[in-house]
């Protein structure tokens, strides 16, 4: 037998045992990605769009440059608040149509809508579902610890949470590994016993990437990453994922 047959058969034999030990186990910490899984982005899309000159067809890009720059930062050994990036971001993509946009009012811009979006309508019912199966649950974000508090505040999601985790003291954002290691720490797991819930394509590839499981909430215009490991749950909203996990024994 050749030596690529080989390595085949035993690729589908790991593929198989990782799939049979998966399938329906519990994990024992549900961490849970914030804007856009758990929070609606649209009013901050707007705004977004209103700064930019009623360019709304630029939200994209400045959404995709905000999580370029953070990459670059944690790459490069720096760390600034992800809503800082977010900022500067912003004031790239006005530069790009010649709209000059100061410092302080862009920041001033993404800290008030980030702090006054509200929860997608299934969450705080899926949530409940969640928590009732006795599952604990942890947010997870690259936000800053006081953001995400305000956030939840604002939202009204605070009650449904064990943990509220910003990534801050790791001075990395994710989708970087030590950031996920860190977070299992964090709740006194291991890797293998954390699922991150999440809408990002580019976050549930680090987590599974880092030894998580996951289960991808495709939101509208969101992807899978097709090179990373495929997740054990895919909905189309949290409800449906809770559908699903409330099964797991």
């Amino acid at each position: 037998m050749s030596l690529a047959k080989r390595l085949k058969q035993n690729n589908e034999h790991f593929n198989m045992g990782t799939s049979i030990v998966n399938k329906n186990i519990r994990p024992k910490v549900l961490f849970f990605d914030v804007n856009e899984t758990l929070l609606n982005l649209t009013k901050v899309q707007k705004k977004v769009g209103e700064v930019l000159g009623g360019r709304e067809d630029l939200v994209t890009l400045w959404f995709t440059t905000m999580l370029q720059y953070s990459l670059v930062t944690s790459a490069s050994g720096q760390y600034k608040p992800f809503g800082h990036i977010g900022a500067a971001a912003l004031q790239m993509v006005a530069a790009n149509v010649d709209i000059p946009l100061p410092e302080e009012e862009a920041r001033k811009t993404i800290s008030e809508e980030m702090g006054s979006l509200p929860a997608h309508p299934e969450v705080k019912e899926a949530l409940t579902q969640l928590k009732t199966a006795g599952y604990k649950l942890v947010a997870f974000t690259n936000s800053s610890k006081d953001g995400l508090k305000k956030q939840f505040e604002y939202a009204g999601l605070t009650e449904y949470f064990d943990d509220m985790l910003s990534v801050e003291p790791t001075g990395k954002f994710k989708p970087f590994t030590d950031t996920y290691a860190w977070g299992a720490k964090q709740m006194c797991v291991e890797l293998k016993e954390c699922m991150l819930v999440a809408a990002h394509g580019w976050d549930v590839a680090g987590a599974l990437w880092a030894g998580w499981r996951a289960a991808f909430i495709s939101r509208p215009g969101q992807q899978e990453y097709p090179l990373a490991p495929k997740t054990e749950i895919i909905a189309s909203d949290l409800k449906k994922a809770a559908d699903i996990l409330v099964t797991y024994s």
